[in-house]
């Protein structure tokens, strides 16, 4: 089925912030396909809900970022559902401490595969087809890839990674694909840290604008960057509350 509907793939899309960029991207008019490792439920719940608001207007797909077919994967169930792709967005990440003396190699490897290797695989597969549309890719760095997190090496390397290859991708894809990141700060407490008031106090009293961000900025950027900014490739958003100028 080919649709003349834009089309995003949202790896990392069933909860949290991915999934409030789907339903922002939704509400925009594109038709959506939800990538997800372990979260089937929630990503068929979140397809259905949007299909409910518009027919035949989401999917899901299910594939872990080791796989080393991930971006053909990905890129073929688009493919097959919608017939195009017009924006990717490479939102899934593992996050978790790793003090350097406790660091295994399968947690470097996960680290680096989710957050630095699956990105580009992802991007590299579905890039031909982007450049169809002139689209755009949109990773989710992080400011720690700028500014090192204490007992994080391996997540924040391969952010820092991730961040390089945004730059390096936006380079070798122009002019057809344009390549922007997104930089979040503090917008969803870790789930392991949910319940930490003195962290989270600590944190607040280094954000500028003195508060925690929520999903909905982050889609919003990824929008902006997406959607509405032909001009612009190559570049790091920070979407932090201004953190980054206390850090």
């Amino acid at each position: 089925m080919t649709t003349q509907t834009p089309v995003a793939i949202i790896t990392g899309g069933a909860r949290r912030i991915g999934a409030e960029i789907a339903q922002h991207l939704h509400a925009r008019g594109l038709n959506i396909l939800i990538h997800y490792r372990a979260s089937s439920a929630e990503a068929e719940a979140l397809a259905g809900a949007l299909n409910e608001q518009r027919s035949q207007s989401a999917a899901t797909v299910g594939v872990d970022l080791a796989d080393e077919q991930v971006g053909q994967i990905i890129k073929d169930r688009a493919l097959e559902v919608f017939g195009r792709i017009d924006l990717l967005v490479n939102n899934a990440s593992s996050f978790y401490p790793t003090p350097v003396h406790e660091t295994t190699h399968a947690q470097w490897e996960d680290l680096m595969i989710s957050n630095l290797q699956g990105p580009f695989l992802v991007s590299q597969a579905c890039a031909p087809v982007l450049s169809e549309h002139q689209g755009a890719i949109i990773n989710l760095v992080d400011i720690h890839a700028m500014v090192p997190l204490k007992d994080h090496v391996p997540y924040v390397s391969a952010k820092a990674g991730l961040l390089m290859q945004t730059k390096a991708l936006a380079k070798d894809l122009a002019p057809a694909v344009r390549v922007n990141g997104v930089a979040p700060g503090s917008i969803l407490w870790p789930e392991a840290e949910i319940n930490d008031t003195a962290k989270h106090e600590a944190m607040l009293a280094k954000i500028p604008l003195a508060r925690q961000g929520e999903p909905a900025d982050i889609a919003k950027a990824v929008a902006f960057l997406g959607l509405d900014a032909p001009y612009i490739t190559g570049q790091i958003l920070a979407v932090d509350g201004g953190r980054l100028l206390n850090m």
